[in-house]
């Protein structure tokens, strides 16, 4: 065996390990489109909804009753949010909130709701 071949080995396999974990499910973490999404945190009586998009994406419209806590600071704020309400998080695509949900869910939080496709795919209100 060559060092090329090896080289391309190894390469090969940590794409395969890393296209594992961008979609290995995550325990704790659930999936939701908008619609289960809005009705779930209607429902809820103790909630925190989360924008973890950056500040001036917030002020340019996000889901009434949301907090702004960027992606770059929730491990620093997650303090500020309760371990015993509901949480909900969303961004724009919903991929920076599903890194958001797994490093909430490592410090601790039993559950975390992703709202899939993030505000790109919600039809409910938005202030602006």
């Amino acid at each position: 065996m060559t060092s090329s071949t090896i080289f391309y080995i190894v390469l090969a396999l940590f794409v395969l390990w890393m296209l594992y974990r961008m979609f290995v499910p995550v325990k704790g973490l659930v999936q939701l489109r908008d619609e289960p999404f809005r009705k779930k945190l209607e429902q809820s009586k103790h909630k925190h909804l989360i924008d973890v998009r950056e500040v001036h994406e917030f002020k340019s419209g996000h889901i009434p009753g949301a907090v702004n806590i960027p992606l770059s600071q929730i491990g620093s704020r997650a303090s500020e949010i309760s371990k015993d309400s509901d949480v909900f998080i969303y961004c724009q695509s919903g991929m920076r909130s599903k890194q958001a949900s797994k490093m909430l869910l490592k410090s601790g939080f039993p559950e975390v709701n992703n709202l899939m496709g993030g505000i790109s795919s919600w039809t409910g209100k938005r202030i602006r």
